[in-house]
């Protein structure tokens, strides 16, 4: 599993906007104002060499009163979660005796623990961190998170004791992990059971029953798999259990432990945004996928045309993916589950020959070719794979970077096609080369000799008087 790093610290040192840095993203809401996170936000960290899951938390301010004390235990809940603590505290205000309590706090735990001294723009760095050096908690790692400064250099500690991120070969590994991943109360646990044949997790009708991911390994047609039951994820909201909350955090895991993936989805709720958000971190995971659109059984027919045009407005993005309208409850459509399974999972890993990618790159050049740009045409010149689930294809050329969005679609649906890529994300890689016939344009060489001023050029020479 992917370790968790929680972020923890007073309100307003920064936390959401460092959690912002690290997932390169805009998710957490920043203001100048304490208190703004009252509820955790977690993300993919994307800052550093080895792969995390970061957690902004609310403000500790020491007045544990009202909502105040929900967000104290949530605080609590996300450290006993995470595998490392950064510890942010403010270089302008100094150290105060809010980070004074929360040290005490931290002591009794057994985790590694990091002071993150921020706000440094504009300060001297090494007067900015030296309120912190008497904790005895470490060197503190200065930072600027609003510009980035020194961001990196931080991950790069704090993530250098953790072990590399392992490369798995699917295909050694004889067992396919499948995550059943949805919101609450969709039928994950039935459809769990229903593919077991027999009652192995608990399905209960109340939101929230499973609290875990849980990973069960079973065998179908003589082939080994593991699926993986998440605890379902909603509108945070709507979740008001600490335990609930976290358990989150285990489906963002099991996503990123799976090989495929199967959105679960409500046919009598529609599409909701929680859906969509879901379905998206799956995407932006990369991974392999599979739609089952449960509780079909005794709809009527109006509302399945309406269910089928709601698919495609609010998940045209998962338009890879193949979809199964079923019953878990009563099995209608749960065989061919895992047809798709085994397709999306072979084509996540199929082998891309280099030969054969850039015969069709040139095949589609020449039935659709790239646009010009400032008078000159684009050109892609050969294609190779870059990697397996997702199948990644590189394609280098000249001018790559002005290519548009819609052609590099056109290319992606060609590879596709072609390749029988069903079920699973496409990523293409442009890269351009530099231009060999590219000449520095020289300087204007220097006059030998001074050019005559044009009045003086135009008087008549004057006679010697010798």
């Amino acid at each position: 599993m992917k370790p968790v790093i929680a972020l923890v610290g007073r309100p307003n040192v920064g936390k959401s906007t460092l959690f912002n840095q690290l997932t390169k993203s805009r998710d957490a809401l920043v203001a100048d104002y304490p208190g703004l996170t009252r509820d955790r936000k977690y993300g993919v960290g994307r800052v550093g060499d080895k792969p995390y899951i970061v957690v902004d938390t609310g403000g500790l301010s020491g007045d544990a009163e009202g909502v105040e004390e929900q967000m104290v235990d949530q605080v609590h809940q996300a450290i006993g979660e995470a595998n490392i603590v950064l510890f942010m505290v403010d270089a302008r205000a100094g150290l105060m005796s809010g980070d004074e309590q929360i040290v005490q706090q931290l002591r009794r735990i057994n985790k590694q623990i990091f002071v993150v001294v921020n706000k440094i723009d504009g300060t001297d760095e090494t007067m900015g961190v030296l309120d912190f050096q008497g904790l005895g908690m470490g060197e503190p790692l200065a930072i600027a998170a609003t510009h980035g400064r020194n961001v990196t250099r931080m991950m790069q500690t704090v993530l250098a004791d953790l072990p590399e991120a392992e490369e798995e070969d699917e295909e050694e590994d004889g067992s396919v992990k499948v995550a059943i991943i949805g919101r609450p109360n969709v039928g994950k646990s039935t459809l769990v059971n229903r593919i077991l044949g027999e009652e192995r997790v608990v399905a209960f009708d109340m939101p929230g029953t499973t609290r875990d991911s849980i990973f069960i390994p079973f065998e179908r047609d003589d082939k080994q798999y593991t699926l993986i039951d998440t605890a379902g994820v909603r509108r945070r909201g709507k979740v008001k259990e600490t335990v609930e909350k976290f358990s989150v955090i285990k489906a963002l895991q099991a996503i990123e432990e799976a090989n495929v993936v199967i959105l679960v989805l409500d046919a009598h709720d529609g599409i909701s945004d929680q859906d969509a958000t879901l379905a998206g971190f799956a995407l932006d995971a990369g991974r392999a996928m599979v739609i089952a659109v449960n509780k079909w059984d005794g709809l009527e027919k109006h509302a399945r045309e309406r269910m089928k045009t709601e698919l495609d407005r609010r998940l045209p993005f998962l338009d890879f993916a193949e979809m199964h309208f079923i019953s878990a409850l009563h099995g209608t459509g749960v065989g061919h589950l895992f047809e798709s399974v085994d397709a999306a999972f072979a084509a996540a890993i199929k082998k891309l020959p280099t030969p054969d990618l850039t015969r069709i790159l040139e095949d589609a050049v020449s039935q659709h070719q790239p646009p010009m740009v400032r008078g000159r045409r684009i050109k892609l010149r050969y294609a190779h794979q870059g990697g397996k689930n997702p199948p990644l294809i590189v394609v280098h050329g000249t001018q790559t970077d002005s290519l548009p969005g819609a052609y590099k679609r056109y290319l992606v649906n060609i590879f596709r096609k072609v390749f029988k890529l069903k079920g699973t994300p496409v990523r293409v890689e442009f890269k351009s080369g530099d231009n060999p016939f590219a000449v520095q344009r020289k300087k204007p060489a220097q006059r030998l000799y001074k050019k005559p001023d044009s009045k003086q050029a135009h008087k008549p020479k004057q006679k010697s008087r010798k």
